[in-house]
Formats: structure tokens, C-alpha cells, sequence
């Protein structure tokens, strides 16, 4: 016996099928899923974020989504924070907790115990360059380097990640004005970002890497039939209104840089909806982008030497994918709550 709190995690990259894992996990043992998806949590992002289902809400309780309005910051330190106290809610209700989604620095951060210490403001922008690092890729937030200085971008490879952050975070922490770039060759720092970032918060007391008694799973299957749901999703997102969602949160005087609408997909309907590309050249560029990310997911989970991974690719591997995390899921959940 243990006296570690429980905690089941389920990943995967994008359209892996983790979250219709999490639902019906929850249904069978009583748990509550608690997101870590670092744009689930901007409110009226719905559509392209595939966020669980009025139908789903109905069934199982969410944690840690629609948590911030999309002109609001948020960091990685904030969500380590808003999860762990989900996570001893859920357990003090007796409940399962249920750690479920696929930006793989938020769930380390959750279930490692990364420390971040308070008062630096200069590591709440790093820890959320490198958030988006991991969503968006190394070409885009070089290109966005770029942008703000043709000239310092020119010296750094564009996979180069580190220092493509590095260069991005002094510029967000420049003065407003009279700021130098880094390659002194006169240019500016860009216009700083409409949404400022706030201290990293009181993350310090991370848990130790043991602090739960964690199982986890990452859920996985054959790239070409990943790639195929990826596009079929996409075509779904787009035929249930994206387009529209994205036109509404415009409407709102949302700036096109912000944060949230520099999401995956997002961006590019930004760009659609400015006259930029069409609606094919627009679904094409969301279709490789997301490829893109899980390649980058899947390379991530790779480094988790404690998940067990399933495929969720055929009906019947999902059936015993599902009663794989149901078996832990039983060892791990409270005695009255299945």
C-alpha cells in the first residue's frame, strides 16, 4: 500500500483518441479527467482545440479547461498549479484523478515535479516560448523571429531551438523602445506582444517525481493511419464551424499575435480570413502542421521510460487498449468509487 496520492495518465499525440480513452475510464471507475492540453484553456476556443463534448461534460468532470479568457496569459508554471490542485480535489472526493492529453511539458511538468521559481518573470516567457516551441515547431517560431529582427534571426539556424528562444525571450523582456538587437546591426526589437506574462507563480513546491502513485499510458498506432485521421478531423473541425469560431473571436477585437490564436490551425484560419491563402491552401497548411506536431509528440513521449504504450488504431486494439488502463485504473481507484 501507498500513501501517494493516484494518479492515471493518459497521452498521445493529437487525434490519438486519448481523451474517448479518458471518457470511458472515468465512466467505468468514477474518475475526473484533469487536462493537459495548453490550449484547452482559453475560453471560446472550442471548435480546433477538440475540446471534450457538451455529451462528454455531461458524463465526466473536466479540470483545467476554459480556464482563462484567449487575451489572458498562461504558462505552463500556472497550469502545474490549477492541475495539482485538481488532482487533490478529485482525490480527497475519493474520486480517480486522470491526467489526460498531449502537450508533453505540461504532463512532466504535473507528474515530475518541475520546480519554477517564483519572481522571475524572465522564466514564465521561457517556460511559455518553449510550450510553443513544442506545439508549433522550430520553422514557425523562427519565422516569428524573424519578424521581429530580419538580423539576429539570420544568424541562428532555424532548428536551433534553444537559441531561437533565447533570442525571442530578450526581446519580450526588451524595453518597450530604444532596444538594440542582438546582431547590433541597427534593427529594432519588434512590437511586443499583446498579451504580457506574468510571473511564473508559486510552483516551488513541485512534487518529487514519486509524489503520485502514477501509472501511464501513451496511445499510439501506424503514422499512416494517424496521418488519415488527422486530415479526416480536420475536415470535421472545419465542416462543424472553426472557421466561424475563428471569425467571431476576431470580432472581439482579438489581435491576430496573441498567444491563443497563434494556435495550431489557428493561425492559418487568421491568415485565410486576412486574404492571405484560400480555403484548400488553409486546410493543407492545417493538415501539415499537425502531422508536424505529433512527429514532435511522438518524439517526446519516446523519452518517458515509464508509460506503457497501446495501440489505439483498430476497433479491437482499442478494446484492449481500453481494458489495459481499466485494470490499472482499478488498482488505482479508490475502493467506492467503482
Amino acid at each position: 500500500m501507498t500513501n501517494r496520492p493516484p494518479l492515471l495518465v493518459i497521452a498521445g499525440t493529437t487525434a490519438s483518441g486519448k481523451t474517448e480513452c479518458a471518457v470511458r475510464i472515468a465512466e467505468t471507475v468514477g474518475g475526473e479527467i484533469v487536462s493537459a492540453d495548453s490550449m484547452q484553456v482559453y475560453r471560446g476556443l472550442n471548435v480546433g482545440t477538440a475540446k471534450p463534448t457538451a455529451e462528454q461534460r455531461r458524463h465526466v468532470r473536466f479540470h483545467v479547461v476554459d480556464v482563462v479568457e484567449p487575451d489572458e496569459p498562461y504558462n505552463v508554471a500556472l497550469h502545474q498549479e490549477q492541475a495539482r490542485a485538481a488532482i487533490a480535489g478529485i482525490a480527497q472526493r475519493g474520486h480517480l484523478p486522470i491526467l489526460c492529453g498531449g502537450t508533453g511539458l505540461y504532463l512532466r511538468a504535473v507528474t515530475e515535479g518541475l520546480a519554477f521559481p517564483p519572481g522571475e518573470r524572465g522564466s514564465a516567457v521561457r517556460l511559455r516560448l518553449e510550450a510553443e516551441m513544442e506545439e508549433l515547431g522550430p520553422e514557425v517560431m523562427h519565422a516569428r523571429l524573424a519578424a521581429l529582427d530580419p538580423a539576429a534571426a539570420a544568424g541562428i539556424h532555424p532548428h536551433n531551438r534553444k537559441r531561437v528562444i533565447r533570442a525571442l525571450e530578450m526581446r519580450e523582456l526588451a524595453p518597450r523602445t530604444g532596444s538594440p538587437s542582438l546582431s547590433h546591426s541597427g534593427s529594432r526589437w519588434g512590437r511586443r506582444p499583446a498579451c504580457p506574462v506574468p510571473v511564473a507563480g508559486p510552483a516551488v513546491d513541485a512534487p518529487r517525481p514519486d509524489a503520485y502513485n502514477a501509472a501511464k499510458f501513451v496511445l499510439t498506432g501506424p503514422r499512416e493511419a494517424l496521418y488519415a485521421r488527422i486530415e479526416q478531423r480536420a475536415d470535421e473541425m472545419l465542416a462543424a464551424g472553426w472557421l466561424d469560431e475563428v471569425r467571431a473571436l476576431l470580432a472581439r477585437g482579438l489581435a491576430p499575435e496573441l498567444q491563443s490564436l497563434q494556435a495550431l490551425g489557428y493561425r492559418h484560419l487568421v491568415r485565410h480570413l486576412a486574404g492571405a491563402t484560400d480555403p484548400a491552401e488553409a486546410r493543407r497548411l492545417i493538415v501539415r502542421d499537425t502531422r508536424r506536431y505529433a512527429k514532435r509528440q511522438l518524439t517526446w513521449f519516446r523519452r518517458e521510460p515509464d508509460a506503457v504504450w497501446l495501440s489505439w488504431a483498430t476497433p479491437a486494439e482499442r478494446e484492449q487498449a481500453v481494458d489495459h488502463v481499466l485494470e490499472a485504473a482499478r488498482r488505482l481507484a479508490p475502493a467506492d468509487a467503482q
